[in-house]
């Protein structure tokens, strides 16, 4: 891509975004409704008591992406282990794949009651909560990725009497690394919707405990700022996990 092309592909995006910001402000004037505030209304409340506002972060945002960073890579490097293992082993395919299954047909949002019975009200049990919720697609993305490494490119490391774990590090991983990170790029999302579910019960700060107290007190302009702010905090975990892609990827670049 050149740079014009580049530089028509982020006019683009810009465009598109203002336009959205254009449309919801064009309907929250018409409407007379206190639940549909204006972004002239909730941007400012965002940059102002959000953003600039020491509290916000040391009672809010912060507690939110520990719980988010501890979730997602507990999720990660146990899914990542056990991913490989299982691909690579028809024995623990045939015994672990129907049982994983089976968990991943339950919505993690449903064990949010159980995780409270088990875990308490503490940072451990929101942080189990996402670890649980985002392991499946990264485990399933590793067994594939796992399985996906051609013969030949292990029967040349078995030819040079590579040792096994210098085949798993060396031959193994890299191989499946594009579908390990598809399946880190779909649970970061997800991590951020379970903080949120994991804050709105009995949690003393975080982004989705001064949600849930904004909408309890009715201030919809601090609720929909929260929502803008997840959708930021979103965007800037995801941009950081393409820049770790891109750098442990870079021998797939043309």
């Amino acid at each position: 891509m050149t740079a014009r092309e580049r530089l028509g592909d982020v006019v683009l995006k810009a465009a598109v975004l203002v336009g959205v910001i254009a449309v919801w402000w064009f309907l929250a004037n018409r409407s007379t409704s206190p639940y549909y505030p204006s972004p002239g209304d909730v941007l400012p409340t965002v940059w102002n008591d959000w953003l600039t506002d020491t509290a916000a972060w040391t009672d809010s945002i912060i507690p939110s992406v520990v719980r988010i960073a501890y979730g997602f890579f507990l999720a990660a490097a146990g899914s990542i282990a056990l991913g490989m293992a299982i691909g690579r082993s028809r024995v623990l395919s045939e015994l672990l794949e129907p049982s994983i299954h089976f968990l991943r047909a339950i919505p993690p949002p449903a064990l949010l009651g159980v995780s409270l019975v088990v875990f308490g009200i503490g940072d451990v049990q929101k942080v189990a909560l996402i670890a649980f919720g985002v392991a499946p697609p990264i485990l399933l993305n590793t067994i594939d990725g796992a399985r996906s490494v051609e013969e030949l490119q292990l029967e040349t490391a078995q030819a040079y009497r590579i040792s096994r774990w210098d085949r798993i590090v060396r031959v193994i991983f890299p191989a499946a690394a594009p579908k390990v990170f598809a399946g880190l790029r779909v649970s970061i999302s997800l991590a951020v919707i379970l903080m949120v579910i994991s804050e709105l019960v009995a949690a003393p700060d975080g982004v989705g405990s001064r949600i849930n107290g904004a909408a309890r007190d009715f201030d919809y302009v601090d609720l929909w700022a929260g929502l803008v702010v997840l959708a930021l905090l979103g965007i800037v975990l995801n941009a950081l996990l393409t820049v770790v892609e891109r750098s442990t990827l870079r021998w797939r670049q043309p």
